[in-house]
């Protein structure tokens, strides 16, 4: 089979490497000129000049990450160099907070429960005795049940010192609103998930480079090709049902009568695959199209905006830390650059679920920095706002399936699925999408 494959993201990468295992010839196309999507490298420069290697937004892994850590392996990326391993950590600066013991589950998070620093007994005894609950009923919940309200047995300290910021962190999306389903799977798998799930995995390697670029390496070495700067403007049905792509630069010219091709996946945006899909819609027995471009258009999105700032005496005494949260000080987490990645006395400020102006945000993120990290002397470096950095994770909310029509897949963190949008939710869809498709 001839597959196209529409976007180079963590999906898109995943998607093509699962079609090419799979004895498929691949080709990928990218509107942008770089791979990695939503997750990649870009270049800024330091207060003194020098050229600094940055990610469109700061990224956690977890070692319940397990697809995303096999394609990193299978594509040449030693993933313990790559990503430094600590045990689940949600501390301030003052030292208050869980930290979680190298120990097997449930030992690591009874014992990191009974440690925590800051949190009364009675923080303790309500998180032990609300957790326990959560696993008798199999961590369900009623769908349209917010985190909030799951929530709602734990102390004001709980929900602002340990819910709060690790379900921004994982739905990117504020508690009230989040989803409490998905938020009890997510507890389930990173700590019931077996030793070490839990674990937080930073990146060392810029976003680029920890997978989508050596997935693009890795796929020409295997029969396939990525072509970059290349937007797909429509999909062509032809007879036969195989699909002719139509976009700009030479990946697809009517003139030149283009490589028609018997399966296309998109894992592109969700906006631009319902954009795909919707243009399909008016064509005789494609009406299914239509209806999945509607599915895919009502999802809402939330930003996450990366202040980047540099001060050459600036170190963090762990590689991340939490931050207390208000809307004067909108960042939850900071990054130390130097820590991680070797740029020494570079911070990286986390705003989940973002909402303001970016100078602004910029500003507000500094004098966060100067009250909570007692830093006054950061310089900003770049501040990257990503507008629809993920879908809004809601209770109840449905999202659009997987097949689109018969040759047309979609794949991606937002079509259904257990996760919210993370860069694991997005490889294990990519990988699934392969196994929906049959030479018939």
């Amino acid at each position: 089979m001839n597959v196209a494959v529409v976007g180079a993201g963590w999906a898109g990468m995943a998607a093509a490497i699962a079609h090419t295992q799979a004895g498929r010839r691949v080709t990928v196309f990218e509107a942008a000129r770089t791979v990695g999507g939503r997750a990649r490298a870009v270049q800024g420069t330091l207060p003194g000049g020098s050229p600094a290697t940055l990610d469109n937004g700061q990224h956690i892994l977890i070692g319940a990450y397990t697809e995303s850590l096999r394609l990193m392996r299978l594509v040449g990326v030693d993933a313990q160099t790559a990503l430094l391993r600590l045990p689940l950590t949600l501390q301030f600066p003052d030292g208050q907070g869980l930290q979680l013991p190298n120990l097997p589950p449930p030992l690591d998070a009874l014992l990191g429960i009974a440690r925590a620093k800051g949190w009364h007994w009675r923080d303790k005894l309500a998180l032990l005795r609300t957790a326990t609950a959560w696993q008798l009923r199999g961590f369900r919940c009623a769908p349209q049940t917010s985190v909030a309200a799951l929530c709602a047995p734990l102390t004001p300290r709980l929900m602002a010192e340990f819910i709060d910021p690790l379900c921004v962190s994982a739905l990117n999306t504020p508690a009230h609103e989040a989803s409490g389903q998905v938020f009890l799977r997510v507890l389930q798998d990173s700590l019931f998930s077996g030793r070490g799930g839990s674990n937080l995995l930073l990146p060392r390697a810029d976003l680029g480079a920890l997978f989508p670029e050596a997935a693009a390496r890795w796929l020409p070495r295997h029969g396939g090709q990525v072509i970059t700067g290349q937007r797909i403007q429509r999909l062509l049905p032809l007879p036969g049902g195989r699909w002719q792509l139509v976009g700009t630069g030479n990946a697809a010219k009517e003139a030149d009568a283009p490589e028609a091709f018997d399966h296309v996946t998109l894992a592109c945006p969700s906006w631009e695959a319902s954009r795909l899909a919707e243009g399909l819609a008016g064509t005789a027995g494609l009406a299914a199209a239509g209806r999945w471009s509607a599915a895919a258009s009502t999802l809402r999105f939330e930003a996450i905006t990366t202040v980047y700032a540099h001060a050459q005496s600036a170190r963090l005494p762990q590689p991340m830390l939490a931050l207390r949260n208000t809307a004067a000080h909108p960042a939850q987490f900071v990054f130390d650059r130097g820590q991680l990645d070797g740029q020494h006395g570079l911070l990286a400020f986390v705003v989940s679920a973002s909402d303001g102006d970016r100078a602004q945000i910029e500003q507000q993120v500094l004098q966060q920095a100067a009250t909570q990290l007692a830093l006054p002397g950061l310089q900003p470096v770049q501040t990257v706002v990503e507008k629809r950095a993920t879908f809004a994770c809601t209770p109840g909310l449905q999202r659009p399936g997987m097949q689109v029509l018969p040759g047309l897949t979609a794949c991606g963190d937002y079509v259904q699925g257990p996760y919210p949008a993370t860069l694991e939710g997005a490889v294990l869809s990519g990988t699934a999408v392969a196994a929906c498709i049959t030479a018939g």
